[in-house]
């Protein structure tokens, strides 16, 4: 069975290290090169990370040698870059013909650049053709790993009602700012009402995920956006608490109506990463709870619950999502299952069996 070699840029770190177990059994992809700092480089992979997840480092990657370069020969690369490396590797990739599909915000907002989730906008993906005229790679990205679930959960309703206000207070869990991130004693038995730079991105994302693509790209959806971003000390799982205000007034029962009813996509069933459920509906008054539902969909279900009538807006509810999964690696692979189905050279490396058809 063909399997697309694929390069993850900063295997090393957090994101990185769940990209290489979620990219270790893959069925479309292989991983053939590991790129970390110079530090690590020429080094077995097994032997200098820092492992962090649960069970031990995939056998097939303990024994790649790190490099400390981008290779330009692979096909596709999953970037877990920071944001101000990646500005420079990323279009240097894109240059040399790489897919790059990219965790970092670098790029998000670059008129040709795609900012996807399968389930929402797969049409988006449509940008790396005006790519052309800069370089023959493309750069593609997943959202910021509060963005990732929250416009998951808001999508359906953006369709069914027309959002046009959202207030949002985000909790987010002590792994979205890395390791080690945050020193303990700033984080225990605290609340920190600050994360530089979250609330910006999270406002203009959201716009653009639930924008319209045109021939001139994507028309951002004009939502008013707030937010109150916070982090706690949960270890994963960010958690949204949100009111919304639609362009006629909707009650609790309808929003919820308009959630159950929803399905992703026929491009987005057909990628593997995508769960049976993006979206899990709870109708205890206690859920959805990080310890109890992150796990969903294999990290990659977005849980939404506590939905009722505001009196400000219009409707209240909570959402959950695993910030390193539908937020970060996960997310990032299933946009490149997108890609490999859409983009003309990953395509052709593809097994003929995983060519889908809808009949």
């Amino acid at each position: 069975m063909n399997r697309i070699p694929v390069a993850i840029l900063g295997a090393t770190g957090t994101v990185g290290q769940v990209l290489a177990v979620r990219l270790a059994e893959h069925p479309w992809f292989v991983p053939v090169a590991l790129v970390g700092g110079s530090r690590s480089a020429g080094h077995r992979y097994g032997d200098i990370v820092r492992w962090r997840q649960a069970g031990p480092v995939p056998p097939s990657l303990a024994q790649l040698v790190v490099q400390d370069m981008a290779p330009r020969d692979v096909p596709l690369a999953f970037s877990a870059l920071s944001r101000d490396v990646a500005a420079g590797v990323e279009p240097v990739l894109a240059r040399a013909g790489v897919v790059t599909i990219s965790n970092a915000s670098a790029h998000r907002m670059d008129n040709d650049v795609p900012l996807v989730i399968p389930e929402v906008n797969a049409d988006h993906l449509a940008l790396m053709h005006q790519q052309a005229g800069r370089w023959p790679g493309i750069i593609a990205t997943n959202p910021n790993c509060v963005t990732a679930a929250l416009a998951l959960a808001l999508a359906p309703l953006h369709r069914a009602f027309g959002l046009e206000r959202v207030v949002i207070t985000t909790l987010q869990a002590a792994s979205g700012a890395g390791y080690p991130g945050v020193p303990s004693l700033d984080l225990l038995g605290n609340v920190l009402p600050f994360i530089e730079g979250e609330e910006e991105k999270i406002s203009r994302e959201l716009n653009r995920l639930l924008g319209t693509l045109s021939s001139g790209g994507v028309e951002p959806a004009g939502i008013r956006v707030g937010v109150h971003a916070t982090r706690v000390p949960t270890v994963d799982g960010h958690v949204m608490t949100v009111s919304a205000g639609f362009q006629r007034r909707v009650t609790a029962t309808e929003a919820g109506e308009a959630l159950r009813r929803w399905r992703p996509p026929a491009e987005a069933r057909r990628l593997p990463s995508t769960p049976i459920e993006p979206l899990a509906l709870h109708d205890q008054s206690d859920r959805p709870q990080p310890r109890l539902d992150l796990s969903l969909g294999n990290g990659m279900t977005v849980s939404v619950g506590r939905i009722r009538e505001c009196p400000v807006l219009d409707v209240r509810l909570v959402v959950l999502g695993h910030n390193l999964v539908r937020g970060a690696a996960g997310a990032a692979i299933q946009l490149g299952e997108l890609a490999a189905l859409q983009h003309p050279e990953l395509a052709a490396l593809l097994d003929v069996r995983h060519r889908w058809t809808d009949g």
